[in-house]
C-alpha cells in the first residue's frame, strides 16, 4: 500500500504548482535579450534613438490612464519609465510588484525649469507635501523609453 501512495503524493504535489501565467501587451517583443538597465541610464547617448529591452519588477504604474509603468532593475536599483501613447497600452495598476520586460525606443526629454517646477509642484500635491518651487534652479534630462510592448508576469 505504501508503495501506491508514494507516487501518487509526488503526482498530486506537481498537479498542485501554481501555473505562472504572463500578460502580453502591445507588440510582441521582438528582441531576443535585455539591457541593464543600469547599462542604458550610465551612457544614455548610445542608446538614444534605438530600440531597447528592458526587464525587472514594476515599481508604479500611472493610476489615471496607465500609460506608463517604472521598471527597477533588482540588481543595480536603477529606474526607468516605459511611456506609451494614451489609449494604445494600458498598464495595470495591479502590476505593481511583479516582474516584466518591456520594449521601446530610448528617447531623451529636455525639461526647462517651468517643467520641472510643475512636474514637482504636482507631485507635491499628490503626496500633499509642502513644495518649495524656489528650490528647484534648471531644467532637466530625462531618458524614458517609448514603449511598444512588454510582458508582465502574472504571479
Amino acid at each position: 500500500m505504501k508503495k501506491f501512495f508514494a507516487p501518487l503524493f509526488v503526482l498530486t504535489s506537481f498537479c498542485t504548482l501554481p501555473a505562472i501565467a504572463e500578460t502580453q501587451l502591445g507588440k510582441p517583443l521582438s528582441l531576443t535579450s535585455a539591457t541593464p538597465i543600469a547599462d542604458i541610464l550610465s551612457s544614455p547617448a548610445s542608446y538614444d534613438g534605438k530600440q531597447v529591452q528592458v526587464k525587472g519588477k514594476v515599481t508604479g504604474v500611472c493610476q489615471m490612464m496607465g500609460c506608463w509603468m517604472a521598471i527597477t532593475d533588482t540588481a543595480s536599483g536603477k529606474m526607468i519609465r516605459i511611456k506609451v501613447v494614451d489609449g494604445e497600452i494600458t498598464f495595470p495598476g495591479e502590476s505593481v510588484g511583479r516582474n516584466a520586460v518591456a520594449e521601446g525606443k530610448l528617447t531623451k526629454i529636455e525639461l526647462s525649469r517651468e517643467d520641472v517646477v510643475a512636474r514637482a509642484k504636482q507631485a507635491a500635491e499628490q503626496r500633499k507635501q509642502k513644495f518649495d518651487a524656489s528650490k528647484i534652479t534648471s531644467g532637466e534630462t530625462i531618458w524614458q523609453i517609448a514603449g511598444t510592448g512588454a510582458v508582465i508576469a502574472d504571479e
